[in-house]
């Protein structure tokens, strides 16, 4: 009983440590566009630089007044990040899936490198704005890959 008693509490510490990790992470979104004759731009996009959100974050207290207007919105750019370069989705001919083999083995090739830097995936978001018709001509395919690793 007294060994059973001493597991219970050791497996109790050991699950309340595990749920006390701190986690660091990191966004890096792939933006492939949609645009035909390779007029668009698709990019892998990794920021470099850290930002402190309460820096930019205001608090509504009557629920008109925020104090956003005292932020500058160029405070809010980054001015260091990766960016890599991929091929857009169409050709001047229609969907080019060549273009599509190319990114996925560079989005993969970045996968690794940041699973090789002690990244781990936890989460891929993805949404797109396509072409909607004769004279739209636009759109892009976004995925956000949200990346984890002990602090």
């Amino acid at each position: 009983m007294k060994n059973i008693f001493l597991g219970l509490i050791m497996t109790t510490m050991a699950i309340q440590a595990i749920a006390q990790e701190a986690y660091e992470y990191k966004v890096v979104t792939v933006v492939e566009s949609i645009v035909p004759m390779g007029v668009g731009r698709s990019r892998i996009v990794e920021n470099k630089q850290s930002m402190d959100v309460k820096k930019f974050t205001t608090t509504r207290t009557d629920g008109k007044e925020s104090g956003q207007n005292e932020i500058e919105r160029s405070d809010a750019k980054v001015d260091a990040f990766d960016e890599t370069k991929l091929l857009n989705f169409y050709s001047g001919v229609g969907i080019n899936f060549q273009n599509i083999a190319s990114n996925d083995a560079l989005i993969t090739s970045k996968i690794n490198n940041l699973m090789l830097e002690g990244w781990e995936l936890s989460f891929a978001l993805s949404g797109v704005e396509s072409d909607s018709g004769k004279e739209d001509g636009k759109g892009i395919y976004i995925t956000r890959l949200i990346f984890k690793k002990k602090k």
